[in-house]
């Protein structure tokens, strides 16, 4: 019940959160005078749409922007293939999204179907806002400037914020969910799409707008 009780406050919360795109205050293309327009979205697709039996993807946080996409055509998700607007994006692998099954429901789902089925029940405009709180706006922060970022407060497409904790070796992100683990870089998944006005991170757990 406790779980089920967590669920319905998930959707609830976020479903009816504003999903205003606020502008930051870094420079777009830190690093590289001359930025590239690839998009993320092009990068994320660039090795198919479809779910398969790797944890450490993104196949379910790509269909998820394309469910809403498809729903919401003038989402500000579209800014993620839009490779002209510059932001950061911190993308959690297709195991991040399992686990937030499990804590929400109770069961790990057996396969990345399953995961993108649990999360599509919560609704669309659920899932946009869980994808926008990903997304930092008008600002290309690469792994190096965010290992010199510790405490510094990043405002996402959500109108919420994230803040950076550096430790030694490790980059973790805290969230609005005080009572679980935050998420962190994953060392092997950092400067997606470098040279670009959108760079992405790799993240082994969401981020969560709310305390669950």
């Amino acid at each position: 019940m406790k779980n089920r009780i967590a669920a319905i406050g998930l959707t609830a919360a976020l479903a009816s959160a504003a999903v205003a795109v606020p502008a930051s205050s870094a420079s777009a293309g830190d690093g590289h005078p001359h930025p590239g327009t690839t998009s993320l979205v092009e990068v994320l697709a660039a090795d198919g749409v479809g779910f398969d039996r790797n944890w450490k993807d993104f196949d379910i946080v790509e269909r998820a922007a394309l469910t809403v996409l498809e729903a919401k055509p003038s989402s500000p998700v579209g800014v993620l293939a839009d490779g002209r607007e510059a932001l950061t994006a911190f993308v959690p692998t297709d195991r991040a999204f399992r686990r937030l099954v499990r804590d929400v429901t109770g069961t790990p789902p057996r396969n990345e179907r399953q995961t993108f089925q649990a999360v599509a029940t919560l609704g669309v405009d659920t899932i946009e806002a869980v994808l926008l709180y990903h997304v930092v706006p008008g600002a290309t922060i690469d792994s190096a400037q965010a290992a010199k970022s510790d405490g510094a407060r990043l405002d996402t497409a959500l109108g919420e914020t994230v803040t950076v904790d550096v430790r030694p070796n490790r980059i973790y992100l805290i969230d609005k969910d005080y009572d679980d683990r935050n998420p962190r870089l994953v060392p092997k998944l950092l400067d997606i799409n470098e040279g670009n006005r959108q760079i992405a991170h790799g993240i082994h757990r969401m981020l969560r707008p709310i305390d669950l």
